[in-house]
């Protein structure tokens, strides 16, 4: 008989294989070890190994979670989080069977994102003048993030060879490691170029390296400062927004102007077009608006 698995070492060797061979970000490889440190302690306090782990011992732990309160997002991650650690204690043996697929999670009650109209939108970005390297720097994040739709994460990693003036794009490394092509409007780009010959050369040092986007140090722009910034710009033009509502804006407004569902799916960089599927109240709203305007049985 095998010894029983050390936790720890479970726990480093699933942290390495949530960054190494799937590609998680950061914030979700935090998200999953929290998750599965609770599981794992859950167990060593019932006097069970993660040899032991089956559906009846999850479903039990996932209960306790739900009975102290726990979101229903939250149960929703842990399921995903403990479908990830069982599929790889199987494959390393350590698993006679995976009880992940067995696993249910529950259904997300999925809220409409909060968006800017086109003229809330306008209303942030014209009619500002930026002079200092900060105000340059916050006008190019802005301009970016409502172009592109962006993650903040996915900002802050651009390179200044990922720009591409030539063909008008930008290239964008996504969730998973999954590399996209994403097209940039002209306001955006020139928002890029001010930054770049007047904003960047005043923050750069020894660290910058290729960051196309810097901090006040010098370094590549963190997403809480990226943030910051967002926030600071869009309070100056009265407006109460989130830096992850410019992205939401940013697809709103595609469908608006006629963007089918599949092209939002691929400029927003979803995996599955369930993810993109929120957006579309925006084409009800524009069916029932021109169906009261239109039919004569209205």
């Amino acid at each position: 008989m095998s010894a029983p698995e050390p936790s720890v070492g479970v726990l480093e060797r699933f942290a390495a294989h949530l960054s190494s061979e799937l590609g998680r970000s950061p914030h979700t490889v935090r998200g999953y070890l929290a998750d599965v440190r609770s599981l794992l302690r859950d167990l060593d306090s019932r006097g069970h190994t993660p040899a032991d782990l089956d559906v009846p011992l999850i479903r039990a732990w996932l209960s306790r979670a739900r009975s102290t309160g726990a979101s229903r997002s939250t149960v929703a991650r842990r399921v995903a989080a403990v479908r990830a650690l069982t599929r790889l204690l199987h494959r390393e043996g350590v698993l006679a069977t995976d009880p992940g697929p067995r696993l249910a999670a529950p259904s997300q009650q999925r809220s409409l994102p909060a968006v800017l109209d086109e003229e809330q939108a306008a209303a942030a970005l014209e009619g500002f003048v930026p002079r200092s390297p900060v105000e340059l720097r916050r006008h190019a994040v802005v301009e970016l993030l409502y172009a592109t739709g962006i993650r903040v994460a996915e900002l802050c990693a651009l390179d200044l060879d990922d720009l591409d003036r030539s063909r008008n794009t930008v290239r964008v490394l996504g969730k998973g490691g999954r590399e996209r092509t994403v097209p940039v409007g002209v306001p955006a780009l020139d928002a890029l170029d001010a930054w770049t010959a007047r904003g960047r050369p005043e923050l750069a040092a020894g660290t910058s390296g290729s960051a196309l986007l810097l901090g006040a140090r010098g370094g590549r722009l963190g997403v809480r400062q990226a943030r910051e910034d967002v926030h600071a710009h869009l309070r100056a033009a009265g407006l109460d927004s989130a830096p992850h509502g410019l992205r939401h804006s940013a697809a709103t407004h595609l469908l608006n102007g006629g963007a089918d569902l599949r092209s939002v799916q691929e400029f927003l960089g979803h995996s599955s077009p369930r993810s993109t599927q929120i957006y579309t109240h925006v084409s009800v709203d524009r069916l029932r608006s021109a169906y009261q305007q239109a039919h004569p049985r209205a």
